[in-house]
């Protein structure tokens, strides 16, 4: 019996399906919040209670906080730890590392070449309201957060200088800001298992939330992209060498962007639009890659 835990969210909708899932795959379950991880380092050893990580056959990273933050970073130097003692962990820490900050994961891709967003990065006032006003309305993102949590939309005008103040006082000194994309009234979650596609789903809104999202409405729909967004998305994935991920992609006529690639992935999106059981596959992805 190969013993495999979950590092995820205890109560969370995939964290635990996966756990779930490996269950009946192997006979085997371990739901494990990294909030009770202790590490010794004079041994090498980690516990979560009783439940010692270098005795697993494997870890899968499913969720690593219920939201994200720079405290997330040093959660995963802790598995990326574990990782270079030869415990196999899905995704590879530093793979995930690069993706939490979304600023690492967006300087990452444009490197590469990446079509994305016309994007600014500054943490001064004035150069703030400038791209508002180039851009005519824009996304202010915060660089840790997932479903749209934080982010502020700004219209360039009367108002736009205390809309930027108080998005910057509310935690965010750097600021991430996006050009709005007026027709994109979906984007899409490109899925890949091990690099390979797997499937698509899209988010569409409800017509009156400003995003996609399903905490704002968003409803999952299946959706079938075009040979050049799948290809996109496989260039845009194979940057990060993730064992499960999803890349959001955003349509416009002037062609595709890239938002940015998940740290983690979902399963839900392809559950409710596909009837795909992402986390069966993901679960004997990895029961292959550890025998």
């Amino acid at each position: 019996m190969k013993k495999i835990a979950v590092i995820g969210i205890p109560g969370g909708w995939s964290s635990e399906r996966m756990a779930d899932t490996l269950k009946m795959e192997t006979g085997f379950r371990c739901l494990i919040d990294m909030n009770k991880v202790r590490l010794n380092l004079d041994t090498g050893r980690a516990y979560a209670d009783d439940i010692c990580l270098n005795d697993m056959d494997g870890l899968i990273v499913k969720k690593i906080s219920p939201a994200y933050s720079p405290n997330c970073l040093d959660r995963m130097e802790i598995l990326n730890f574990l990782h270079e003692t030869g415990i196999p962990i899905f995704s590879k820490p530093h793979s995930i590392l690069r993706l939490i900050d979304r600023l690492s994961c967006t300087v990452r891709l444009r490197a590469a070449g990446m079509p994305m967003p016309p994007t600014i990065i500054t943490e001064d006032m004035d150069q703030a309201l400038f791209a508002v006003e180039q851009f005519g309305k824009a996304v202010f993102k915060p660089l840790y957060s997932s479903k749209a949590r934080g982010m502020l939309v700004i219209d360039a005008g009367v108002g736009a200088r205390d809309a930027v103040h108080a998005f910057q006082a509310a935690g965010n000194p750097l600021m991430y800001i996006q050009k709005f994309l007026p027709r994109a009234n979906r984007d899409l979650g490109v899925t890949f298992l091990g690099g390979k596609y797997l499937a698509t789903y899209a988010r569409q809104k409800n017509g009156e939330a400003w995003n996609t999202t399903t905490r704002s409405g968003g409803k999952y729909v299946p959706y079938e992209p075009s040979p050049e967004v799948i290809s996109l998305a496989e260039r845009a994935q194979h940057i990060f060498d993730m064992a499960f991920t999803c890349v959001d992609v955003v349509e416009t006529e002037g062609g595709p962007f890239i938002y940015e690639v998940s740290a983690f992935g979902g399963f839900r999106g392809l559950l409710e639009a596909n009837e795909m059981d992402a986390a069966k596959a993901y679960a004997r992805f990895v029961l292959d890659q550890i025998q």
